[in-house]
C-alpha cells in the first residue's frame, strides 16, 4: 500500500493500546523527536497536495509519497517508543486525507444520490445509503485502470470462465457486496484506489462471504492470515476476531496494498500477486526482473501455479466491474442501503431469516455479513441494535415479533438443535481420566470447535492449549478439549 495510508494500519494498532492522557505526562526527548518528525512530514504531504492542485502530478505524488514514508516510519518507531501517543499520527493522517480528498482521484464517479429514500439519515435512520457507482473514472495512483489492465490471453480465459460456469459466483459476489458496499468502498476510496480492484479481489477471495475461511487459516471477506491481519490492525478483540469485519478487512487491505504499491513502483500485476503469493516473492521477481514486464514467459513462470490463476482472475473481476454491458452481463438492482433496528426480544439471526421470509436467498447473507460478530446459530439478547438492509423493519415488526410466522421460526429453531440420540443398548460410559483429543480439519475455527464440544467458549478453549491471540490453528494440529461437555 501507499505509504500515505499504509501508516493507518500502524496507527490503528498503535491507537489501540495508546494509553489515555499521553498529553498529561512529560513528552520524553525521543517522543519529541518523533512528534517534530509528524509535523515536518504533515508539510511536506500538504506540499504534495498544492503541487497537485497545480497540475505538477508527478512532483505533487513523489513528494507525498516521501511524505508518507517517513511519517509511516515515525509512526511504527511512536508503537515502540513509550510514552509516545499513538493517536496524534492517527489524527494527522485524517486531517490529510481530507485535505486530499477531491484529489485522490479513487472514486468510481458516484452519480448523485437520488431522493425518496425516506428523507435524511437523521430522520430516516439510514446507516448507509450510498449512489449507484458509476464505472466510467476508474483510476489507480493517477492512471487509468483500464489502461493498467492488459487484456492478454489469461486474463481474457480468466473472463471467459467468470462468464460461464463461475457466472454465479461472480453474480453472488456483486449482490454481497452492495450489501456491505457503504461499509467497504469508503475505505479504497479515500486511498484513492478504484472500487474495481476492491471487487476484483472480493470476488476471488470470498465471494462477499464475510465468514469465509480458507483451508490455510486465511479468513474474512479478504482472507487475512492471521499474521498479515494483525500487522495492518486486524485480530482478536473483545472476543471478536476482526478479520471478519468488512470495514476493518476493507481498510486492512488498502493498507497492504498501498504498501506492495510503494515498493513495486505501481505495479498493479505484481501487487496482486503479492496479495496471493506472498509479498517476499513479488518483491525478489520484481527487482530480479529487470525490464520485464509481469506478463514477461520468464517472470511469469517463476509464479507458484495459484498465483498464475488468481492474478487474471482479480483482474479479469474488475475489468467485468467496469464493463459488464460489453459481455452481456446483468448485474442485479441491489437496494445496499441499511439502517439499524433493536430486538424487541431474543433471536439468532438464523430466527430472524426464517422469520423475515424474502425472495432467493432470503435476508441470511445479509445480516451474516451486516453483524460479523454475531454466530448465526447465537441468540442474540433483547435490546441489541443489529445492522439490517432498509427493508428489513417492518417486516421485523410483523413477521419476527408475534403470529404464526415468528412461532414458526422458533419451533424450526428449537427443531434445529442438535441431540444425542437415545442408545439403550450402549453402556454408560466411564468418566475420562484425561482430557479428550480433537484434531483440526480444514475450516474449522475455536469457535465452531468450542461449540460442537460444547466447550466453554473459544478464549478458554485456546488458554487451555496455550494458544496466544490471534488463536491461530492448522490443519491436522491436535487439541485438548479440557473442560468440553
Amino acid at each position: 500500500m501507499r505509504a500515505s495510508s499504509l501508516f493507518v494500519l500502524t496507527l490503528s494498532a498503535m491507537a489501540l493500546i495508546s494509553a489515555p492522557g499521553a498529553e498529561a505526562r512529560r513528552v520524553s526527548a525521543n517522543v519529541q523527536k518523533l512528534y517534530d518528525t509528524l509535523a515536518e512530514s504533515s508539510e511536506s504531504y500538504r506540499a504534495g497536495v498544492v503541487l497537485l492542485r497545480k497540475g505538477e502530478s508527478g512532483a505533487g505524488r513523489e513528494t507525498i509519497r516521501k511524505a508518507s514514508a517517513q511519517m509511516l516510519d515515525a509512526a511504527r518507531r511512536c508503537g515502540d517508543t513509550r510514552g509516545c501517543d499513538g493517536s496524534r499520527f492517527l489524527a494527522a493522517y485524517d486531517a490529510l486525507v481530507q485535505q486530499g480528498a477531491d484529489l485522490a482521484a479513487g472514486g468510481e464517479g458516484f452519480a448523485a444520490a437520488e431522493s425518496g429514500i425516506g428523507g435524511s439519515a437523521e430522520h430516516s435512520g439510514v446507516l448507509g445509503a450510498m449512489p449507484e457507482a458509476g464505472r466510467s473514472v476508474t483510476l489507480l495512483k493517477g492512471r487509468d485502470l483500464r489502461e493498467l489492465i492488459e487484456l492478454n490471453e489469461p486474463v481474457k480465459a480468466a473472463m471467459a470462465e467468470w462468464l460461464t460456469w463461475m457466472r454465479p459466483s461472480l453474480i453472488t459476489t456483486w449482490e454481497n457486496y452492495q450489501q456491505m458496499r457503504f461499509l467497504m468502498w469508503p475505505e479504497y476510496e479515500k486511498a484513492g484506489l478504484p472500487e474495481a480492484l476492491l471487487f476484483g479481489i472480493l470476488a476471488k477471495e470470498s465471494n462477499g462471504r464475510v465468514h469465509a475461511v480458507s483451508s490455510a487459516g486465511a479468513a474474512g471477506p479478504m482472507q487475512f492470515m492471521p499474521a498479515t491481519g494483525a500487522r495492518f490492525g486486524l485480530g482478536w478483540r473483545d472476543g471478536f476476531d476482526t478479520r471478519y469485519d468488512p470495514q476493518l478487512a476493507a481498510r486492512a487491505s488498502v493498507l497492504y496494498f498501498n504498501e506492495r504499491f510503494a515498493e513495486l513502483n505501481n505495479d498493479l500485476e505484481f501487487a496482486v500477486a503479492a496479495y496471493n503469493g506472498g509479498e517476499g516473492r513479488a518483491l525478489r521477481l520484481k527487482r530480479a526482473s529487470g525490464d520485464k514486464d509481469f506478463w514477461d514467459p520468464a517472470v511469469y513462470a517463476q509464479l507458484p501455479p495459484e498465483t498464475r490463476d488468481y492474478v487474471p482472475y482479480v483482474l479479469a473481476a474488475a475489468w467485468l466491474f467496469l464493463h459488464p454491458e460489453d459481455y452481456g452481463l446483468e448485474f442485479p438492482k441491489v437496494d445496499g442501503a441499511a439502517t439499524v433496528i433493536k430486538l424487541s426480544a431474543p433471536a439468532s439471526i438464523y430466527q430472524l431469516s426464517i422469520c423475515l421470509g424474502g425472495a432467493r436467498g432470503g435476508y441470511f447473507r445479509s445480516l451474516r455479513n451486516l453483524n460479523a460478530r454475531y454466530e448465526p446459530h447465537a441468540l442474540i439478547p433483547s435490546g441489541t441494535e443489529l445492522r439490517v438492509p432498509v427493508a428489513v423493519p417492518p417486516l421485523y415488526q410483523a413477521s419476527c415479533l408475534s403470529g404464526p410466522r415468528a412461532d414458526a421460526a422458533i419451533a424450526l429453531m428449537a427443531a434445529s438443535k442438535p441431540t444425542v440420540p437415545a442408545t439403550a443398548t450402549r453402556p454408560p460410559s466411564k468418566p475420562s481420566v484425561a482430557a479428550r483429543g480433537y484434531r483440526v480439519k480444514p475450516g474449522d475455527t475455536l469457535n465452531s470447535i468450542s461449540r460442537r464440544h460444547g466447550c466453554a467458549g473459544a478464549e478458554p478453549l485456546a488458554r487451555a492449549n496455550g494458544l496466544r491471540s490471534p488463536y491461530v490453528i492448522r490443519t491436522g494440529q491436535q487439541l485438548k478439549l479440557i473442560g468440553c461437555g
